[in-house]
């Protein structure tokens, strides 16, 4: 079947209950004729648009299954979750992230999918690009260990950060592996907590949209493991994410922007505190002692420092 053309924001889509061994769509492009209908209804957690338009779908070569179920979908009759097809294979020097396209792709992608998060966020900040995490990141990435690094090692300038990371037998596209990360939604509930007894993850999700993460950085290295090379991507996202009280609500549900009326940039806050409390007493601690109090300043620097902010 003809797939849709490279979009600068991939998704991977198939049915939960449905027998699709043989329809899939690997590449969803938010542009043009079929591309436009199906990432509208089948990619619509990505905030993605489009107009139903099945003129050209005879262009996929779809047999009437395969569009009764993308009916049925659309209608909401059939469960559609978005899950990892086997991404396309991009050479590995394009993937370095000293690369400024690669930066930008980085970042647009995780804002892309910040601004369309379902239920929306009331205070989402709009993430931009730290070399200084960057660094952090190609570092731990040529240690080629799927481990979680220690929290010094995510330490930059003001504050710590939290960490993604996905191991692949053969290089694919940072918008794949990002996609990979926010694929875990499908078992993410807001407000609810995941039970300990599913074997699930949902942690590269929630700190891709943990709201008070404005910063990115990331790497990628290629690594021989048992005789096989392999491919260990990082990134780090500042302030840290995936508080253990908070990983339910990793952001205030509500109207974009409404925390942020004044920073608001395409359903994005823009004003987020540039630090960060080492302590989860902040609040009181400042109520009983004031921020002049050395401990108080020196450990709730956001709490004392940041009014306004996102923090």
């Amino acid at each position: 079947m003809r797939l849709c053309p490279l979009p600068a924001v991939n998704s991977w889509m198939s049915c939960k209950h449905f027998p699709c061994t043989d329809f899939f769509i690997e590449q969803i492009f938010p542009v043009g004729g079929c591309c436009e209908a199906l990432a509208h209804y089948l990619a619509k957690d990505l905030g993605l648009v489009g107009t139903l338009n099945f003129t050209n779908c005879v262009n996929l070569e779809m047999t009437m299954k395969h569009f009764l179920f993308l009916v049925a979908a659309a209608a909401g009759f059939l469960p559609v979750v978005i899950i990892r097809a086997k991404p396309a294979s991009v050479p590995y020097h394009t993937l370095l992230t000293e690369l400024a396209t690669v930066q930008e792709e980085i970042v647009t992608v995780h804002n892309t999918l910040r601004r369309g998060v379902v239920p929306p966020a009331s205070n989402m900040l709009k993430m931009n690009w730290s070399e200084e995490a960057a660094q952090n990141a190609r570092r731990l990435s040529t240690q080629c260990e799927l481990i979680e690094s220690k929290a010094v090692e995510r330490r930059i300038t003001n504050t710590f950060c939290g960490e993604n990371m996905h191991l692949t037998s053969y290089p694919i596209s940072w918008s794949n592996v990002i996609g990979i990360w926010f694929s875990e939604s499908k078992y993410f509930k807001y407000g609810q907590w995941i039970s300990t007894d599913d074997e699930v993850i949902i942690e590269h999700y929630t700190q891709l949209v943990w709201a008070t993460s404005y910063l990115i950085g990331c790497g990628i290295s290629s690594c021989s493991k048992r005789r096989s090379t392999q491919y260990l991507y990082v990134c780090h996202y500042c302030h840290e994410g995936n508080d253990p009280d908070k990983k339910n609500v990793p952001y205030n549900m509500g109207t974009p922007c409404k925390d942020c009326p004044n920073d608001c940039e395409d359903r994005l806050c823009t004003n987020p505190c540039l630090y960060y409390d080492e302590s989860n007493k902040c609040k009181t601690q400042k109520e009983a002692l004031g921020c002049s109090h050395l401990s108080v300043k020196l450990f709730c620097k956001a709490t004392c420092l940041c009014d306004t902010e996102i923090k």
